[in-house]
């Protein structure tokens, strides 16, 4: 599958990996700040983005999807760095292909399964509007806010709107594809090994996404897992502390 991605920048190369409902557009800003030193690709994941839609979505694909596009751009010993979702596609990856990457870092998530009942009813949400009937993002966003009250969620999700050709709103991602697989994102989780590459995992302080418990099931699986704490930050530890976050980064990249 040839996914949609934007490129900034020159020299060694980065991929960065959205979460579930998210796309390349959310992480433009910090991907112009490294692509100072850096090419960076961010990459739109399939039913997701720009990206193409598919009845299929596991690990197993979307970890191939992310080395086919490793192949097709020729990029020599890329660093991953994923969040949620993303992250554990970049786990995935290098169970079977640690070789061709030169390091990772995981945004908070942990190698195991996680309760999808969340994400579930989100899409259920979703998939029960009508936007034909709806003439402006105002009103969705109203409709949204009876099931979910949470404003910062709302507006992540709302970047997902789009005009289609007919000029009615419709979502970037694929709904019916992410709700008929949803299920594959936490049964379909296995690493089985331990895993000799540089890999740092950034956790937010306000989030339970990594606990103590899972700090050892990450270095049991990455011999050289460095594991840091990104202050005032919950899931979204990227957008709720850019400045930690690209220093972290940036710190681990270049050692």
């Amino acid at each position: 599958m040839k996914l949609f991605s934007r490129i900034f920048g020159e020299g060694k190369p980065i991929i960065i990996l959205h979460g579930l409902f998210g796309m390349s557009d959310n992480w433009n800003t910090l991907a112009k700040k490294f692509s100072k030193d850096f090419c960076v690709h961010v990459v739109d994941l399939r039913n997701h983005g720009y990206s193409p839609h598919s009845s299929h979505f596991n690990y197993k694909l979307l970890s191939e999807d992310i080395l086919e596009y490793i192949n097709q751009q020729g990029l020599f010993k890329p660093v991953i760095i994923g969040h949620s979702l993303g992250g554990k596609i970049t786990m995935k990856l290098v169970a079977t292909q640690s070789s061709i990457v030169e390091k990772i870092v995981i945004v908070d998530i942990s190698p195991r399964n996680y309760d999808i009942m969340f994400h579930q009813n989100i899409l259920k949400i979703l998939n029960a509007i009508d936007l034909s009937k709806h003439f402006s993002r105002q009103e969705i966003d109203h409709t949204l806010s009876n099931d979910i009250p949470d404003k910062n969620i709302r507006s992540f999700l709302l970047k997902n709107l789009y005009r289609n050709e007919n000029k009615l709103f419709a979502w970037k991602f694929n709904i019916d594809s992410l709700l008929n697989n949803l299920h594959n994102i936490n049964e379909d989780f296995l690493i089985g090994k331990s895993i000799d590459i540089p890999a740092l995992f950034l956790k937010g302080e306000r989030s339970n996404y990594i606990t103590v418990k899972d700090e050892n099931l990450i270095k049991n699986h990455f011999s050289q897992a460095r594991i840091k704490k990104i202050n005032h930050a919950g899931h979204w530890v990227h957008a709720e502390n850019p400045d930690q976050f690209y220093l972290e980064v940036s710190s681990f990249i270049n050692l």
